[in-house]
């Protein structure tokens, strides 16, 4: 009988790229698996993975999904892993609003919303809240920063409820992901590269050089990223630490600029910036 044959885990984003290997890893654990996906047919191909078509942005949808998998978990969740999010890169001047509120509904509003309804199941099971940020919380850059500011405030959150929840046994951890070769990254990579193609000859003048070595340094990063699968497994490791720590950083890029800003001057992160830029 596996160690967690009678464990139960949720997790956002779970039918493709990071949380469908996430999902996977936790299901060969022997977990059952409820999962979100956003696909119209929604289905895993693994018995202990049981995806619903869920927004997680809707608080009624959200609602409904966590009373349906508590009718099937007994009314206990294990471990919640709050991993869907999406990126919009791009000069903040560019970028829609619409598109930055989108993403904060996402990456900040969604996982508010999911830890609310499943927290009667978690307090239940005294369970562990595990939050996928990215290491741009730490150190925020040009033209990714709706990404940064929206996973800076879900942080803010996350680590208010750390404090609140203890008390109930209910552990929360943030992981910083470096650099990936998950779905998401490539999305990314599309969108920059859509982004350039519609700039207009003032907007090419103003940001086209800049940006251009942004992609490029983005594209070469994710190129040498974590797989999907080392990544989701370095996910469940630190998910399953006892104690729970509050903050991890998963990539060797993510440990070193951690490191990097624990030793390093205001004025000396600032350069690293401008030259990034």
């Amino acid at each position: 009988m596996n160690e967690h044959e009678s464990s139960t885990a949720v997790v956002t984003g779970a039918a493709s790229g990071l949380g469908k290997d996430i999902a996977e890893e936790l299901a060969a654990k022997g977990y059952t698996v409820y999962g979100t996906t956003l696909s119209s047919e929604p289905a895993s191909g693994n018995p202990r993975i049981v995806l619903s078509r869920v927004d997680i942005t809707n608080p009624d949808a959200v609602r409904t999904w966590a009373e349906n998998v508590a009718a099937k978990s007994g009314g206990k969740v294990n471990l919640l892993i709050n991993n869907a999010g999406i990126l919009t890169p791009g000069p903040l001047e560019l970028v829609p609003l619409d598109a930055i509120r989108q993403e904060f509904e996402v990456n900040t509003f969604a996982p508010l919303t999911v830890v609310n309804a499943f927290l009667p199941q978690l307090r239940a099971a005294q369970g562990r809240i595990v939050q996928i940020s990215t290491i741009s919380a730490a150190f925020p850059m040009a033209f990714n920063a709706p990404s940064a500011a929206s996973k800076i405030a879900v942080e803010a959150l996350m680590k208010a409820y750390r404090t609140e929840l203890h008390r109930f046994g209910v552990e929360v951890t943030i992981i910083q992901p470096g650099s990936m070769l998950t779905g998401g990254p490539a999305k990314s990579a599309a969108l920059l590269g859509q982004l350039t193609n519609t700039l207009t000859d003032d907007q090419r003048e103003l940001y086209g050089e800049a940006l251009a070595r942004f992609a490029a340094g983005f594209n070469d990063g994710q190129a040498k990223g974590l797989t999907s699968a080392a990544a989701a497994a370095e996910v469940i490791d630190i998910a399953e630490r006892i104690p729970a720590p509050s903050t991890a950083t998963i990539g060797d890029d993510a440990a070193q600029l951690v490191q990097f800003l624990r030793t390093s001057t205001a004025e000396e992160q600032d350069a690293l910036r401008l030259t990034l830029a």
